[in-house]
């Protein structure tokens, strides 16, 4: 079993939920999504490089893909990218109908 093979099941239940939200028919807030994203995909990198350069963290091998960024391999980006979409779409199928006060 690879690193991917163990993210699959996390990224196939955030594409549900994101599908359910959209079915919603209601806009999200791009703009807002797009900042977070940029933050976390850059926090991601910054903290998973720090943490397997200092040896916190460590891989096998024969389980990666070969797709580094940095020291950190491209797997360790999937549960970001699944947060990135699980939450999002949750808090908007949660919200539905209820006015949201700003």
């Amino acid at each position: 079993m690879t690193y991917w093979l163990i993210n699959l099941p996390f990224l196939a239940l955030a594409m549900v939920v994101l599908v359910a939200a959209l079915s919603a028919k209601k806009a999200p807030a791009m703009l807002a999504w797009l900042v977070a994203a940029g933050a976390m995909v850059v926090l991601t990198a910054v903290f998973d490089n720090a943490i397997i350069a200092s040896g916190l963290v460590a891989y096998n091998e024969d389980l990666l893909s070969g797709v580094y960024l940095g020291v950190a391999p491209l797997e360790d980006f999937a549960y970001t990218a699944a947060a990135l979409v699980i939450i999002p779409a949750l808090w908007h199928l949660l919200s539905r109908g209820q006015k949201v006060s700003r």
